[in-house]
């Protein structure tokens, strides 16, 4: 009677211990994807935005929605639901976004939520000052662009920040994005030397705005690119410490997350 009151207490501890620890498991991220439009000979932004989502699932951190237009922006409702917004899309053909989604998405940020902007994003709403400003630097058509897609080294400058931290200088084969425009106050985490600017290029930084968190990546022109190796750790750190602004998927973890959406 003894031994079997011993390992009823066991498998007891062992069930107690398991439902515990589901109890600590943090809830998943939710993640407003918004994609679409940005049709024409330059950018598959189904192929950007489907390669940024399976990055970010398979790094079982994240809850990923897509919307494939702007139009959410208009409901404060809808938007209430998601911890970041990321915008992959350009609006290249598509009429601008309402007054009344302008203030939603600015609220959303200075709330204390995340924001993040990748690529040619940043060229959206290019009549809409405030964008700029949120995004802390801004594609302008004219102005900004890049040489030839090619490989070339990006230079982790800074490593005490929870994106980069522990990360290398690295390779990748992309467009570098040159001439961003903006004087907003911004932390720079990831540059590129420009043959076609002359210039030393922010490509991943970082800034606050109200009580949230943005995050600019200017990495990403198709999926070999957004799929690099380190590129990869960048998108899921990067969207984690806009949402939440800290970083758990870090060092070996974060290698793992890129590993396994590789497979």
């Amino acid at each position: 009677m003894k031994r079997i009151w011993i390992v009823g207490l066991a498998l007891l501890m062992v069930v107690t211990g398991f439902s515990s620890f589901a109890q600590e498991k943090p809830e998943k991220i939710k993640v407003l994807l918004i994609s679409g439009d940005d049709v024409g000979p330059f950018h598959d932004w189904r192929e950007i935005a489907d390669s940024t989502r399976k990055v970010l699932e398979n790094a079982c951190r994240f809850e990923v929605v897509e919307c494939e237009d702007t139009f959410i922006l208009d409901s404060n409702a809808a938007l209430d639901k998601y911890d970041v917004i990321l915008l992959t899309g350009f609006n290249a053909n598509t009429p601008t976004i309402s007054d009344q989604a302008k203030e939603n998405l600015l609220n959303f940020v200075k709330s204390g939520k995340g924001f993040m902007v990748n690529h040619l994003a940043s060229a959206s709403f290019k009549e809409w000052d405030e964008f700029g400003e949120l995004c802390g630097r801004k594609w302008v058509m004219g102005t900004s662009g890049h040489g030839p897609r090619s490989m070339f080294t990006a230079n982790v400058v800074n490593k005490e920040h929870p994106i980069t931290q522990g990360l290398e200088d690295f390779q990748i084969f992309d467009e570098l994005y040159s001439k961003l425009q903006g004087r907003s106050k911004i932390e720079v985490l990831v540059t590129a030397d420009s043959e076609w600017s002359g210039n030393t290029e922010p490509l991943l930084f970082v800034r606050e705005y109200g009580q949230g968190r943005v995050v600019q990546n200017a990495f990403g022109h198709d999926h070999k690119a957004i799929e690099n190796e380190t590129n990869k750790i960048l998108l899921v750190r990067s969207c984690e410490w806009a949402a939440t602004g800290k970083v758990t998927c870090c060092g070996a973890c974060a290698k793992a997350c890129a590993s396994s959406s590789a497979q």
